[in-house]
């Protein structure tokens, strides 16, 4: 890991090295992490048909159990993990609302009550302690009825139907959620497609893709336009999967690759932030042959802007031209070539947080609007000892060093608005569907088996992060 003490004392001399009203936090999902999958009127969503992780095989329904359909349980023991984050201090917890749970085909006329009555009983529950809730609107949960009957995000119909359940949750909850994000790591369309826009694999290409994308653009802009409209003191922002794109040389056709797979990213972040498509991409689709539907009430909706930018971090990637590298880094995340100067984890993702600086820079240099750090962690295999302990200094390690590239970006001048580190307490991997690849602060006896007693532990770093978020981070300078 590349972290030294030069860079450590340099900000010790500083003064502060957060603002004191920094959001110290974690972040969750619910589907990762409620369980009850069929609990109280719950549709199903793409999440619950995912057999392994993100990139698992698609069943037509559920035909047995997996991890997430009863994950770890916090439908039922949510209490108890308030009280652990309150604990270590949390100011704030990004978790998101199952779309499924409000309207669980996606498409009724009436909302779900008992699943509105969860979220108000989580939400009071947070707020009991002072924690303030920063809410997704959709995180990987889309209702599978919508799937089956309008083809997903590809149909431009599912923007009402998003525009219906945002408006639901914005009524209910506006006087206790004050922090929004509308689709989480929007992104990952390009990646993912039926976790992120419910869209099949074979039937994903690149115009049903985007145009797909396009309707996200359009929902987003109309949920903006409500939460501004009926909670005007609420914040409301877009989440991107980040991580810069480094050339794995200095020859021209690398940088100029790099360039264009850090598009692929900005692109995204450029339309809700500026309120138009970039001439880089419209460029794109000329030459693509990508002929979208977008009307000129499309346009207009899109000037409806987010109030900040958040988005997740845990590596960054390399780009080349080389034909023959490009295919040996097939089926890695993102098809990207790894970089031979950083050390990875255990599931093959580079550690590399000075990306981390260089990421919030880009953006504040692109954007000028406020940035926020919704996930950022270490997933690891986590052994208890023999007094049942997870001692887990190579995840205090790795947020701290990440944490002090925060503060190096702070005295740059970038408005950084909060941390949440991902996976605050053991859940479901996403991108694997396993739960030994945990990235918790609390360890939670629950197993790939589906064996275990659900029983909540503090491992290391859950004292740590304590100390962490009391000193307002100046812990990571010791």
């Amino acid at each position: 890991m590349d972290f030294t003490k030069k860079s450590v004392n340099e900000i010790k001399t500083s003064g502060d090295l957060f603002p004191p009203d920094f959001l110290w936090g974690g972040a969750v999902a619910a589907n990762q992490i409620e369980g009850a999958y069929l609990e109280d009127g719950k549709g199903l969503s793409v999440s619950d048909v995912l057999s392994d992780g993100i990139f698992g095989q698609i069943l037509d329904k559920p035909d047995g159990e997996y991890l997430k359909h009863q994950a770890i349980d916090f439908y039922h023991r949510y209490p108890e993990d308030i009280a652990l984050f309150a604990e270590m201090g949390f100011r704030t917890l990004r978790t998101s609302i199952a779309w499924t749970r409000i309207f669980p085909n996606g498409d009724e006329a009436i909302p779900n009550e008992a699943g509105l009555e969860f979220y108000d009983r989580l939400f009071d529950e947070l707020l009991k302690y002072g924690i303030q809730p920063l809410v997704t609107l959709s995180h990987y949960e889309m209702p599978l009825g919508l799937v089956h009957k309008y083809g997903g995000w590809s149909n431009r119909e599912v923007i009402t139907l998003f525009e219906r359940f945002s408006r639901v949750v914005f009524d209910r909850y506006g006087d206790k959620v004050k922090y929004w994000l509308t689709f989480n790591e929007i992104n990952m369309m390009l990646h993912g497609p039926f976790i992120a826009g419910g869209i099949y694999p074979d039937q994903a290409t690149e115009q049903v893709t985007y145009q797909a994308i396009h309707h996200q653009f359009v929902a987003s802009a109309l949920a903006v336009k409500a939460c501004h409209e009926i909670i005007p003191d609420a914040q409301i922002g877009c989440m991107i999967a980040g991580g810069p794109m480094y050339p794995l040389t200095p020859k021209p056709e690398d940088v100029l690759e790099a360039m264009r797979k850090d598009r692929e990213n900005f692109f995204f972040a450029d339309v809700q932030v500026k309120g138009k498509y970039p001439g880089y991409i419209l460029r794109y689709f000329r030459e693509s042959n990508i002929d979208l539907d977008i009307t000129e009430e499309d346009l207009k909706t899109l000037k409806h802007t987010v109030d900040f930018i958040s988005f997740s971090y845990y590596m960054s990637y390399c780009a080349t031209t080389d034909p023959e590298l490009n295919e040996q880094s097939r089926g890695n995340i993102m098809s990207a070539v790894k970089n031979p100067y950083l050390s990875a984890s255990e599931w093959g993702w580079s550690i590399d947080p000075k990306g981390l600086l260089y990421t919030l820079n880009q953006f504040y240099d692109r954007y000028e609007k406020p940035l926020f750090i919704v996930e950022n962690g270490l997933g690891a295999i986590d052994v208890p000892n023999e007094k049942g302990i997870v001692e887990d200094s190579y995840r205090i390690d790795y947020i701290r060093e990440h944490l002090v590239q925060v503060a190096e970006a702070i005295q740059d001048g970038v408005e950084v608005m909060g941390y949440t580190s991902w996976g605050c307490i053991d859940i479901v991997s996403n991108s694997t569907g396993e739960m030994r690849k945990r990235y918790g602060f609390i360890y939670v006896d629950r197993h790939d088996d589906l064996s275990g007693t659900f029983e909540r532990t503090r491992k290391k770093s859950f004292n740590w992060y304590k100390e962490v978020i009391a000193t307002n981070g100046k812990i990571i300078t010791e």
